[in-house]
């Protein structure tokens, strides 16, 4: 959330900051509240000081005479308006923290402005295109594809974009997810096993409540959430906390399975592995002081596309305007990778700064040199995101004996260069 004090004392800031997003609310009423809440405030504080004099006069009085029994009088009817002002407060408090918590964080000055995706920004790009030629296949016509990622017997047992990955198509996914944690790791980023449930707190201090309901799977009975990213429970971990100066920065790495309903989606968007309800990933969390963290950003992103450049694939960073980035975040990365099958760019990864807002929400600080207590700022990127990865690698290596050529880097992991596997001469299909 935003800063109080700065939010009743930069209105018009507020205002223009909002109007640059895609997300509206009511700053008239969120005033009104505020005014609202502070006037009860201030009622229940001079009714609780009323009370405590009373109690001291009264302490004061000999018991039983007629100045000590109408101040007994004075005290019941006191307590008794406190009861009721107390109530009120509870009342507004809540009223007031619901709007609040619906108003956005603001874009950075270095976000350009703009309202669609056509006015993000390419900020770099690396690969050519062009060089993968025109024959390639989209990744759901290879001749093997339905034998390794079963979207049917997924649509069978669970419903449609929940598929089996089975034999070859399993083995690259784990090999992917080990590199992509073994690279995190070497950047100094701590790795979390996290739980993939999170209560209605935790979705809310990183900001996916109240945005995004929609697009959550819910544990009615149990007040739970299904994660739609490892940065909710990572972000988490040290809500309630305050560093020491000398703590920060905090790096952390995270693989979970991930789930989003995506309601909406359509056509093109949702063949294959494009858009998947669960899909793996991993995430990369870092917890920064408020002066350092866009040069985090810019070192987050470039580590991110380190990875897509070891993977080989073409990729192309944007820089995304003010109307097409998220409700909690201040500047947003959004890298592409190349699918030359499909012929189009396919988002793999989002690289994030949120300023102090998640922290004010999950109440993350730290104590500065002078020992003031200040919160942290919180970011995350994808690092990386399996489907679409696993779709460019599919598109771009495909060769025409039908095998797909593996990036270099993977060999290790995956145990071979090609996918399916070629053992003796014989390709292993399951």
């Amino acid at each position: 959330m935003l800063d109080l004090k700065f939010f009743r004392e930069n209105l018009d800031l507020v205002r223009e900051g909002i109007a640059k997003k895609k997300f509206a609310c009511d700053l008239d009423a969120i005033l009104a509240l505020d005014a609202e809440r502070r006037e009860v405030i201030h009622e229940a504080e001079s009714l609780r000081a009323a009370q405590k004099a009373a109690n001291t006069e009264m302490a004061a009085m000999p018991k039983g005479s007629d100045a000590f029994r109408s101040k007994v009088a004075e005290m019941k009817d006191l307590a008794s308006r406190v009861k009721t002002q107390q109530a009120r407060q509870t009342d507004i408090e809540h009223r007031w923290k619901a709007a609040f918590l619906a108003v956005p964080n603001l874009p950075h000055s270095s976000v350009p402005v703009g309202r669609t995706e056509e006015d993000n920004v390419v900020v770099a790009t690396s690969g050519d295109p062009a060089a993968l030629g025109e024959a390639q296949l989209p990744h759901w016509d290879l001749p093997w594809f339905a034998d390794l990622v079963d979207l049917g017997r997924g649509a069978k047992v669970t419903g449609a974009g929940w598929p089996f990955l089975i034999g070859d198509m399993a083995r690259l996914a784990r090999a992917l997810l080990q590199f992509f944690l073994d690279e995190n790791a070497a950047a100094e980023f701590t790795e979390m096993m996290p739980p993939i449930c999170v209560n209605a707190d935790s979705a809310t201090a990183t900001g996916q409540l109240p945005d995004k309901e929609g697009q959550m799977y819910v544990v009615p009975e149990d007040g739970l959430y299904l994660i739609p990213t490892a940065e909710v429970p990572v972000t988490n971990y040290y809500r309630d906390e305050t560093f020491a100066l000398s703590d920060l920065p905090k790096r952390a790495c995270a693989y979970t399975p991930c789930f989003r309903r995506e309601a909406g989606s359509h056509g093109k968007d949702v063949r294959g592995l494009n858009r998947l309800h669960q899909f793996d990933k991993v995430e990369i969390v870092k917890w920064v002081h408020p002066d350092e963290s866009f040069e985090a950003l810019e070192a987050l992103r470039t580590h991110v596309e380190a990875l897509l450049g070891k993977l080989g694939l073409p990729f192309r960073t944007l820089l995304m305007c003010s109307g097409d980035i998220g409700f909690p975040h201040a500047k947003q990365y959004d890298l592409e990778v190349w699918a030359a099958g499909q012929k189009r760019w396919l988002e793999v990864s989002s690289c994030s700064n949120f300023t102090d807002f998640q922290a004010r929400r999950a109440n993350i600080r730290f104590r500065d040199a002078g020992g003031r207590v200040q919160f942290v700022h919180t970011l995350n990127g994808s690092a990386l995101a399996l489907p679409r990865i696993m779709a460019a690698l599919l598109e771009n290596g495909h060769t025409a004996d039908g095998l797909v050529q593996l990036p270099e880097c993977l060999h290790p992991y995956f145990r071979g260069p090609s996918l399916p596997r070629v053992e003796g001469g014989t390709t292993t299909r399951e």
